[in-house]
């Protein structure tokens, strides 16, 4: 599975372990960061990655993302603004499994101030295995699309969404 990672200036290092630990269970990655903080103290702006990770994603050039900043929550918000992207924050493996079994996330947005690295890892893992669960969640995420778009989401309905 190609899977891009983006991180900020606070996420960068729990970027580069998580990547590492997504190579060694075989999927291709790219980390898109804003620098390594040791070789540049400034700090980067998380949107820039947001929209650039977010992008790829929805462009079909990765079939995942996962986002790092601080608290998770900039990153969301930004990556939610790009169309086709439904990136969900997320706390423990449960609300990672929800994601993708109720929402299909395509991004996840986690904290690197408040998480742990193996909690990061079991959580991006709980997502990834997770299915989709279609039916009621199907029509649920096609409001969302229809909100994209411009559309009153009490336009669809079940003889709208396609199984």
């Amino acid at each position: 599975m190609k899977i891009a990672i983006g991180a900020d200036h606070r996420g960068h290092e729990a970027a580069r372990s998580l990547a590492r630990a997504l190579e060694n269970m075989g999927h291709e990655v790219a980390v898109h960061n804003g620098g390594d903080p040791s070789e540049n103290p400034q700090s980067c702006d998380y949107p820039d990655r947001a929209h650039q990770v977010g992008g790829l994603v929805a462009r079909g050039e990765a079939d995942k993302g996962v986002l790092l900043c601080g608290s998770g929550i900039g990153m969301c918000i930004a990556a939610n603004k790009v169309p086709g992207v439904r990136a969900a924050l997320v706390h423990d493996e449960f609300t990672a499994t929800m994601a993708k079994s109720h929402n299909d996330a395509n991004v996840l947005c986690l904290s690197a101030d408040m998480l742990g690295q193996r909690l990061i890892e079991r959580m991006v893992e709980a997502w990834m295995t997770a299915e989709f669960e279609g039916g009621r969640h199907a029509r649920r995420v096609a409001k969302i699309h229809a909100i994209e778009q411009g559309q009153n989401p009490a336009s669809v309905n079940n003889e709208s969404v396609s199984a």
